[in-house]
């Protein structure tokens, strides 16, 4: 029997536990539950480490927003905590996820429907929308049809989320064509913006002047029609574009960014 093995990513622990434990019941589910984006993160890279990846991730939209409980009971299915290190929201959990395992399907939980955050949340990555008060057998035909490829919304989700998309797409276009009036240097300018560094931190980089880097993001910002980084970086976002590699070095080649 090809065994299905799931991810159940909840900070509210009895939720998680319970779930856990339904979805083990079943005999062709492995189920394993986190109660923090961290948490499922070192899962995730331990199943990888050990030859066991997970096939399903079912992330709680609402994750990192409440504080984790449990009761004093010993849990069907152990629930391993985040730590001080960082909490790491929903969606965002489902990109990262998306980027660094493809292959793992994401569907996410939630309280309420909300055709914005369901968007988002497809853009990430998500494969599906559940509510959380659906029956088991309906989540496991999310889980069953996530793995044949297929996407799962609410049908009474679909038309906000079908007018969320068509938005987004019309700002990303728009937000794309102001990216593309920058010059090569302004575009890096900017993506070192994105990546978070300060105009000193980008005149190092770079090996341009304060004085330089300060006139280039202040064309960057007249280009974009913004008045702040904390806008800029938005604007460049939604352009897809992403930070600067901040890893490895800026070469320049015959004056020219490599």
């Amino acid at each position: 029997m090809v065994r299905i093995r799931v991810l159940v990513v909840d900070d509210h622990r009895i939720f998680a536990e319970s779930l856990a434990a339904a979805l083990a019941a079943e005999p062709d589910v492995e189920v394993s539950a986190a109660g923090s984006g961290p948490a499922a993160l070192r899962c995730l890279e331990r199943a990888v480490a050990e030859g066991r990846r997970f096939d399903v991730l079912l992330v709680d939209a609402d994750l990192g927003t409440t504080a984790s409980a449990l009761n004093g009971t010993r849990p069907a299915v152990p629930v391993q905590d985040g730590n001080a290190e960082g909490l790491v929201d929903g969606i965002s959990l489902v990109a990262g996820v998306r980027s660094g395992q493809p292959a793992v399907r994401t569907v996410v939980l939630a309280e309420k429907d909300d055709p914005r955050r369901a968007a988002l949340a497809l853009q990430a990555g998500a494969c599906g929308w559940v509510a959380k008060d659906c029956s088991l057998s309906r989540l496991l035909t999310v889980i069953r049809g996530v793995l044949r490829e297929e996407t799962h919304l609410p049908p009474a989700l679909l038309t906000g989320v079908l007018r969320e998309l068509t938005a987004a797409r019309k700002h990303r276009t728009e937000s794309e064509r102001l990216v593309e009036s920058l010059t090569p240097r302004e575009r890096e300018v900017l993506r070192c913006m994105v990546a978070g560094l300060g105009r000193k931190a980008v005149a190092e980089r770079l090996f341009l002047s304060p004085h330089t880097v300060r006139t280039h993001m202040q064309n960057v910002l007249g280009k974009l029609g913004v008045h702040s980084t904390l806008a800029a970086v938005a604007l460049a976002r939604r352009a897809g574009v992403g930070p600067v590699d901040l890893t490895g070095d800026v070469v320049e080649r015959g004056g020219q960014l490599a």
